[in-house]
């Protein structure tokens, strides 16, 4: 018993040495995860990214895995990215085949109503709306070239807080 001891603790030391190891990489890759964005995004897109790694790789999940960020809007538009009420996220798929929006609630409080769309540009939209403490959306097109996005915020009162309307959420050839 005594020589089984030693064993044991070297054992036990050495395991937890093992799980320790593994779940560093877990820990780094959670607090900087990689951000995938379209070629042709704008600069505000890839400094809002820079800065905002994780909510960016959130939503892009809320999509699926294969998407990359094609415009990231705060809203208001002009507003303060830091001072921003929700954010109009844009990823495409397959270079410019897939589209996917999500209007993300930045307040923090599911009392705000939020709806986002997507219209392509054969005509056919998707619509997402209610109260959402995280997001509205996903919602996608198959026809992202030239498509509109629309993302409207209503305060606890009703008040309108958001909209807006962009053509150039996805390329537009």
């Amino acid at each position: 018993m005594a020589k089984l001891r030693p064993v044991l603790g070297a054992t036990v030391v050495a395991t937890a040495l093992a799980v320790s190891v593994l779940a560093v990489p877990q820990a780094v890759a959670a607090e900087k995860p990689v951000v995938r964005i379209a070629d042709y995004a704008d600069a505000q897109t890839r400094a809002f990214a820079q800065a905002n790694p994780q909510e960016v790789a959130a939503a892009m999940l809320a999509c699926g895995p294969d998407y990359k960020l094609s415009t990231a809007i705060p809203l208001p538009k002009g507003t303060d990215p830091k001072m921003r009420l929700a954010t109009l996220f844009s990823y495409t798929r397959g270079g410019n085949d897939f589209g996917c929006s999500i209007l993300d609630n930045n307040m923090g409080s599911a009392s705000y109503k939020m709806k986002v769309s997507v219209c392509g540009s054969a005509g056919a939209c998707s619509t997402d709306q209610g109260n959402y403490l995280n997001y509205a959306g996903p919602v996608f097109t198959g026809q992202p070239v030239c498509a509109t996005v629309s993302a409207l915020m209503w305060n606890p009162s009703g008040g309108n807080i958001i909209d807006y309307k962009t053509q150039h959420a996805y390329l537009c050839d």
